[in-house]
């Protein structure tokens, strides 16, 4: 499995030097989170712009995140392999390319094939940002504050993305949710180039191929069924083939990673009940996230007639709660432990989730501001404790793993709540959209009952240690 010790381990860093490098890595998480959402307010432009419909949009999104969650883990065991700085750049660089090709995309299907290049760039951010943060930060507390932190620049960027992207939209145009990456990667290859040290794992794994190919199609076809399952119909022969062969790759990479000295993913982990339930709670966060998002933006551009500014101008009370609790959550994490921040994230997300499955097109701007407010509060409080729990208990080489595949787990939920959240409205008229959208509503509250049982399943305080 992917080893995150460097051959000759330095004495830790300054603390001056282990918060610029937080900071440096932060940034990078910024551009991927910001990336996962931002795209949300534009798909009416996108749609009127590339003429397409709701569910060649979801593509547009999901794109991103399918391949960004397939190669989470091979990338970091690259980097462990190859230097991580190394991988680091080439990620930026990747990223950056490709957001330019978005830009520039003449039709849906170079949009999507460049979106998915950018998810295979930022696929080399992420775990390697937190890989470097947990070993940068040898003391529980300050690694929980620093996780913290972390968690508050990603759930910024995942909150503020709408917002960010209504502005751009309203002044230059759809593309330019794409051509606002090229100044934020430059400036992000800088810093990493004077601050970012290049490491080595001690012992780097050899890519695991073949897991990687079944996770791949894996997620593709889970994925590919929910997006186009109300077209083809979900009993229909092109269906059923796709359950079984999504069973089948399921099947096989459990099959392939028990066998292999030396596998993709380390199913050993998900035999620790506090990192299976925190995995899953990853999942259902970023389920409820992105739910909200798409809902949000369909029921207010389409139904409401709002342009994307206000659209996203109405994600701002989502953006203040994550970004305000999630440093908070860090310090409560650090000082009593996972399990009360995750009830606050769960009694948060339920009752933001709530709020709104009466909505109707007479509903009130206050109340669903409010609703968006409390599903800020619930996620900023949910990802400190989410990633500390994954890796509480485990040492620091196992550590980059467990947060690998929490990172996975957060974009499989990105990518399965864009599904279901297209999938419940494709094809509904402006007039009806806000009654289709209920069901998503009900389940962001259902995502907030199981945080209940995540925390359940989560280590106390006292034994929350590295």
């Amino acid at each position: 499995m992917l080893t995150t010790s460097l051959a000759a381990p330095p004495a830790p860093p300054g603390a001056r030097r282990r918060w610029t490098v937080l900071a440096v890595c932060a940034l990078s998480m910024f551009l991927v989170g910001v990336d996962t959402t931002i795209v949300n307010v534009g798909l009416p432009e996108i749609g009127q712009g590339l003429g397409v419909g709701t569910r060649g949009l979801e593509w547009v999104v999901d794109s991103y995140t399918v391949v960004l969650a397939s190669l989470l883990v091979v990338s970091g065991a690259l980097a462990d392999r190859w230097g991580r700085r190394r991988v680091f750049r080439y990620g930026l660089v990747v990223f950056g390319l490709a957001s330019l090709a978005c830009a520039l995309a003449p039709s849906l299907g170079v949009l999507v094939a460049a979106r998915a290049v950018q998810g295979a760039g930022a696929s080399m951010l992420s775990p390697v940002a937190l890989a470097i943060v947990v070993n940068a930060m040898p003391d529980r507390r300050e690694r929980a504050r620093a996780i913290g932190v972390w968690a508050s620049v990603f759930g910024l960027s995942m909150a503020a993305g709408p917002v960010t992207g209504g502005a751009l939209i309203a002044a230059f145009g759809w593309r330019s949710v794409f051509w606002i990456n090229a100044p934020v990667v430059v400036a992000a290859l800088v810093l990493v180039a004077v601050f970012v040290p290049e490491s080595r794992a001690a012992h780097a794994r050899r890519p695991d191929w073949p897991g990687q190919a079944l996770l791949t199609v894996t997620l593709c076809l889970v994925v590919g069924i929910l997006i186009e399952g109300p077209r083809i119909g979900w009993a229909s022969p092109t269906a059923l083939t796709g359950y079984a062969l999504a069973t089948a790759a399921a099947t096989g990479f459990v099959l392939v990673e028990r066998r292999r000295d030396e596998p993709l993913m380390d199913l050993g982990l998900f035999r620790r009940p506090p990192f299976a339930m925190a995995v899953l709670g990853a999942v259902a966060v970023f389920v409820a996230l992105n739910v909200s998002l798409l809902l949000n933006t369909l029921h207010l551009q389409h139904a409401r007639g709002w342009t994307p500014l206000a659209t996203g101008a109405a994600t701002l009370p989502m953006a203040l709660g994550a970004t305000m609790c999630a440093p908070w959550s860090g310090s409560l994490v650090g000082r009593l432990g996972p399990r009360r921040p995750l009830l606050v994230a769960g009694g948060f997300t339920l009752a933001g989730g709530l709020c709104l499955t009466t909505l109707d097109q007479d509903t009130g701007v206050p109340l669903i501001l409010f609703a968006h407010l409390l599903i800020g509060i619930g996620f900023g409080f949910a990802n400190a404790p989410l990633t500390n729990t994954a890796v509480s208990g485990l040492p620091a080489s196992r550590a980059g793993v467990a947060g690998a595949i929490t990172s996975t787990a957060r974009q499989v939920g990105a990518a399965v709540g864009i599904a279901v959240a297209g999938g419940l409205v494709a094809g509904t008229g402006p007039a009806g959209l806000a009654a289709a959208s209920r069901p998503g509503w009900l389940i962001v509250s259902a995502c907030g009952l199981f945080l209940f049982a995540v925390a359940r399943a989560s280590r106390p305080a006292a034994t929350d240690t590295p």
